[in-house]
């Protein structure tokens, strides 16, 4: 069961469950880049579809399915974006990582990667799982290279997979990390993580 009390976290990020009150910290982070939505299925910086979305978020938690998180950055204590725990598999041993977004000035600073660990522990030595997955456009060139450098193996492409917010279709590429293959990763990739 996901606990509502969750706080993963590094030396550098804290990752919360997301509240309802985050909504007008995000609006503000959201509406700094537009170009980032292009491959989002909501265009988070418009203020219905935020609120839309932080609204199934919060259901999707309550009902059990989804953990979204609010990634922090600890220096300064501000928000910095989001990520979730999502399509969770309990008999299957495996769940997804995504729903992902960062504001411009917290990009490149190494959140996403504490992030990204954070959520890849929990989930394979808290939850125990045996796969996390990650899907992104198969033309979002910048989420491919992060997937890649977190140790993500490109699995397969899904034409025509998901509907955008601007009424084009996506083609999604699929990412995994194995259970297995989770202790290399800890010892390499995220060997500086404290």
């Amino acid at each position: 069961m996901l606990r509502e009390d969750l706080r993963l976290q590094t030396g550098k990020v804290l990752l919360r469950p997301m509240e309802a009150g985050d909504y007008h910290s995000f609006l503000q982070l959201t509406r700094q880049d537009e170009e980032m939505w292009e491959y989002f299925s909501s265009r988070l910086s418009d203020p219905d579809q935020l609120k839309n979305w932080l609204d199934s978020a919060l259901q999707e938690k309550a009902a059990g399915t989804r953990l979204p998180l609010t990634i922090i950055e600890k220096v300064t204590g501000c928000i910095a974006g989001s990520s979730s725990i999502g399509n969770i598999a309990w008999y299957d041993k495996r769940l997804e990582i995504g729903w992902s977004w960062l504001a411009p000035q917290f990009r490149s600073t190494g959140i996403n990667l504490h992030a990204k660990f954070c959520m890849m522990r929990y989930a394979f030595e808290e939850m125990n799982f045996e796969r996390v997955e990650f899907k992104t456009g198969v033309l979002n060139t910048r989420a491919r290279k992060g997937l890649e450098k977190i140790g993500g193996v490109e699995e397969g492409v899904l034409r025509s997979h998901s509907l955008l917010w601007n009424g084009n279709r996506r083609t999604s590429v699929f990412y995994s990390v194995l259970k297995d293959e989770w202790p290399k990763l800890k010892t390499t990739i995220f060997a500086d993580i404290q």
